[in-house]
């Protein structure tokens, strides 16, 4: 099986405590390899490291819409070496990947998403999905999930974009965020996630979830708790 979900902490189970100052940048993101295509494995530990890089070398003292044009820049600019990737090693063309990551930077909060996976915010016992999913049935307006994407990072999309909202005003103490690639919710329902994270469910626990449920795709968990 060949591993195309990445997620930036870390690639395996890890754990840690952060305390930020106004100044510090901090970002955890989930990217899923589009396992129709080829090498998405590829792909989205690219994006990753590439992202890990280019956001901790920004310049501090951004504001909310050069953060935006700073992220649109990097966006192209990554679109531009998975494209040329491919263009060098036929391996690789026409890889791709998605990307949903939550962004701490000079005292702001930020979301940013390109693709199907998903942020969630958990708060008193309630699930709210943060992101918009970059599918065929959100624009028909189907609930059900369909792995048809309308949007990513590669994967011969000619127009990628990316969401980036600021979130700060609505970070509270006691919430939880949860980021994950849609080998946790094509598996498990938000009814059954809810009721995971009521009962103090890590990402390994969500994760272990979807694979009892059937896993019929690699998943990746990233569960964040504001304390």
């Amino acid at each position: 099986m060949i591993l195309v979900d990445n997620h930036y902490v870390r690639n395996d189970d890890y754990s840690t405590q952060v305390s930020l100052n106004h100044q510090d940048k901090f970002i955890v993101a989930v990217a899923d390899g589009m396992g129709g295509h080829n090498r998405g494995d590829v792909a989205s530990s690219d994006v990753l490291k590439n992202l890990q890089f280019y956001y901790h070398d920004l310049p501090t003292g951004l504001g909310t819409s050069e953060f935006y044009e700073a992220i649109v820049e990097w966006l192209d600019s990554i679109n531009n070496f998975v494209a040329s990737k491919g263009r060098a090693d036929e391996q690789y063309q026409g890889m791709g990947t998605t990307l949903v990551a939550l962004a701490y930077y000079d005292g702001d909060f930020y979301t940013l998403n390109c693709g199907d996976s998903r942020l969630y915010r958990f708060r008193g016992g309630q699930l709210t999905q943060l992101t918009t999913d970059h599918s065929l049935n959100e624009m028909l307006g189907e609930e059900k999930h369909t792995n048809i994407i309308t949007n990513c990072i590669g994967g011969g999309c000619s127009s990628s974009y990316i969401d980036v909202q600021q979130v700060t005003f609505d970070v509270r103490v006691g919430d939880k965020y949860l980021l994950c690639s849609d080998g946790l919710t094509d598996m498990v329902p938000d009814e059954k996630i809810t009721g995971l994270l009521i009962n103090g469910a890590d990402a390994n626990a969500l994760c272990e979830a979807a694979v009892v449920a059937g896993g019929l795709d690699n998943v990746s968990c990233c569960v964040i708790e504001i304390k």
